[in-house]
């Protein structure tokens, strides 16, 4: 993370652009994948996570990227926005490592915990561990302005975190759990070690 000592108007308006422009770029992909899925009859959605079924590991790769539709993507765009931004004002690095293991343990337990004959995907797996991460690292990091930031996401998210109980058919409440907990896991992973310096959210 790079410190508030030193850092100009020119670089904070730079960091803000980074942000915006990977995050972006990011959702961005997601819509024209969903593009090229309604082309091709929803083709792509075969690559989504079947659980315990060896063709389906290869969904932990590409679960996230892949939705059942429009209205599923544009659910999740506006948090995937937000909550992506929010981590990536800490760095690519940060972001990038985070989203790493959350869509790995999101995927991996998602395999081995999905219901039979069922087919997972959606970022949601993200939206869950990002939003996680967020609520959770400053605590780790001792980290006042993170846990600033992350009691603001979690008034204003935090009631979608009920998604990790089963209960609405068609949802993958394993994908929201996993999702979390890799969040979790990031957060504490991640956290900084040794003396602590005033740092950017």
């Amino acid at each position: 993370m790079r410190t508030l000592v030193g850092m100009t108007s020119e670089q904070e308006s730079s960091r803000w652009a980074d942000a915006a422009t990977v995050i972006g770029t990011f959702v961005g992909v997601l819509w024209l994948l969903e593009m090229i899925d309604q082309i091709a009859n929803n083709r792509l959605d075969g690559l989504g996570i079947e659980p315990r079924e060896a063709d389906g590991l290869w969904g932990i790769l590409f679960a996230p990227l892949l939705h059942s539709g429009w209205g599923h993507l544009a659910a999740n765009t506006l948090p995937l926005l937000i909550l992506g931004f929010l981590i990536l004002m800490s760095g690519i690095t940060v972001w990038a490592r985070a989203t790493a293991i959350i869509w790995v343990v999101g995927g991996v337990g998602t395999w081995l915990t999905g219901g039979e004959n069922t087919l997972h995907l959606g970022a949601s797996v993200l939206i869950f561990g990002w939003l996680v991460f967020l609520i959770m690292r400053g605590f780790f990091n001792r980290s006042v302005g993170q846990i600033l930031i992350g009691l603001v996401v979690l008034a204003i998210y935090g009631s979608i975190l009920w998604g990790v109980f089963p209960g609405t058919p068609g949802v993958s409440w394993q994908g929201h759990l996993f999702g979390a907990i890799g969040g979790g896991l990031a957060a504490f992973w991640m956290a900084e070690r040794g003396p602590r310096v005033p740092a950017t959210v």
